[in-house]
C-alpha cells in the first residue's frame, strides 16, 4: 500500500510499477574496481605540487585532530563510492581516524548495492529508455528498513547499517517484505561503509531529499519513514558538529550540494546555542577549477559552487579556521591523503598509525 493522500490533486499510483531482480541488471562497477588500501602503498600518483602540499597539510591536521581526540568528519558524495574509494574510508573508520561519515541518499544506495551483490552503478541511459532505471526489486529492502527504523525511532544510516550487520533487525525487515517470504542476504558486507560505521559505533548519517533517489520510485516508498530517519540523522550530525568547539577536520569528498548545505546549517545551529566550531580545518576534494575571487561575486559562476563557497571559504573564515581546495581526480587525491595520514608518503606507508580510538566528547 503506497502513501495515502486526501488532498485535491491527482496522485500517481506506484503500485503498477514493474520491478525486476537486481542480479539481472547491467552494472558498471564491481568489487574488482574498488581501491584496496594495501595497493595504495605501491601505487604511483600524479598531482601538481600545490595540491600535494595541501594534501600533506590536511593529513597533518587529521593526525593532530585525532591525537587530540577531536572529530574528523567526512562528507561523502555518491561518486566517491562509485569511484571505488569506499575501502579507503572503511579502513580509516576502522582505524579510528574518521569519527563520522555523512552522505546523501545515492551514497547509501551505492553502498547498499555493493554489500548486497558486490556491484553498483547501473547503465542509466539504456535502463531509462526501457523504463527500468531504478526499478530493481531489492530497493524495497531499503524502504522497508527505513519503515522499521522509523518505528524504532532510528536514523537512516543506522537503520541500513543495522540491516546489514544485525541478524535480528534484518529478520524483522525481511518479515515485512513480500509477506515475510523473502530472506535478505548480503553477499559482501565487508564492502559496505554503512556496515563498517555500524560495527565501529561511528555515526553514518544520510541526508536525503524526497524524489531524489531511485527508492522513491517504488510502491514500498514511505516519505514519512524516509524523512523521519533522515531527520534524526541531521540532528545526530549537528551534535557531532557541535563537538568541533576545540577544533577538528571536515573532509568534503565529492559532495557538491548536500554535504556543504547540511554542514552550513549544522554550523549555524551549533553557533546559535554557543557551541560554534573554532580553528576548524576543512578540505574540499573535487575536479572543478577554484578561483577564490569568485566566492563573493554573484556575477561569476564560481559563486554558485556551494562546496567551494561554503566548505573552503565561508565556514572556516567565520570561525577562525583554514580551508583547502584539492583539485583533481579523487582516485589520485584521496589515496595520497590516506598515505600521508598513515605515514609520510610512500616510503613510510607500511607503518600503521595508532590514533586515539575513543570517540570525541
Amino acid at each position: 500500500m503506497f502513501m495515502e493522500y486526501k488532498g485535491r490533486y491527482p496522485i500517481f499510483d506506484p503500485s503498477g510499477v514493474c520491478t525486476y531482480p537486481v542480479v539481472q541488471r547491467r552494472n558498471k562497477v564491481t568489487l574488482e574496481d574498488l581501491i584496496c588500501p594495501e595497493a595504495i602503498r605501491a601505487q604511483d600518483y600524479s598531482v601538481c605540487e600545490s595540491v600535494l602540499g595541501a594534501i600533506q597539510n590536511v593529513a597533518e591536521a587529521v593526525q593532530n585532530a585525532r591525537a587530540g581526540n577531536k572529530p574528523v568528519m567526512a562528507l561523502v558524495g555518491a561518486h566517491a563510492i562509485k569511484n571505488g574509494l569506499g575501502p579507503i574510508l572503511i579502513d580509516l573508520v576502522g582505524r579510528g581516524v574518521i569519527t563520522l561519515i555523512a552522505g546523501n541518499g545515492a551514497t547509501a544506495i551505492h553502498d547498499f548495492e555493493l554489500a548486497l551483490i558486490g556491484q553498483t552503478s547501473e547503465d542509466v541511459p539504456k535502463a531509462l529508455q526501457e523504463g527500468q532505471f531504478g526499478m530493481a526489486r531489492e530497493f524495497s529492502y531499503i524502504n522497508t528498513a527505513l519503515l522499521v527504523g522509523d518505528q524504532h525511532q532510528l536514523g537512516y544510516g543506522e537503520s541500513l547499517g543495522r540491516m546489514i550487520c544485525d541478524e535480528s533487525f534484518c529478520r524483522e525487515v525481511s518479515g515485512k517484505i513480500e509477506n515475510g517470504k523473502k530472506t535478505i542476504r548480503f553477499q559482501h558486507p565487508q564492502a559496505s561503509l554503512l556496515a563498517a560505521c555500524y560495527r565501529e559505533n561511528i555515526p553514518c548519517t544520510v541526508h536525503a531529499g524526497i524524489g531524489t533517489d531511485v527508492i522513491d520510485q517504488h510502491a514500498s516508498f514511505d516519505g514519512r519513514a524516509k524523512g523521519g530517519c533522515s531527520g534524526r540523522d541531521f540532528l545526530i550530525f549537528v551534535e557531532q558538529v557541535a563537538q568541533l568547539r576545540q577544533g577538528g577536520v571536515v573532509l568534503n569528498i565529492g559532495s557538491a550540494v548536500t554535504g556543504p548545505e547540511v554542514l552550513l546549517k549544522a554550523v549555524s545551529m551549533a553557533a546559535n546555542v554557543g557551541r560554534a566550531p573554532a580553528g576548524l580545518v576543512t578540505a574540499d576534494f573535487d575536479l572543478r577549477p577554484h578561483d577564490p575571487e569568485q566566492m563573493t561575486d554573484e556575477q561569476t559562476p564560481g559563486y554558485y559552487f556551494r562546496d567551494q563557497k561554503s566548505i573552503v571559504t565561508r565556514i572556516p573564515k567565520a570561525f577562525d579556521g583554514r580551508g583547502y581546495y584539492l583539485c583533481g581526480d579523487q582516485k589520485q587525491t584521496l589515496p595520497l591523503l590516506y598515505r600521508y595520514i598513515l605515514g609520510s608518503g610512500k616510503e613510510n606507508a607500511e607503518k600503521p598509525w595508532n590514533p586515539n580510538r575513543s570517540n570525541p566528547s
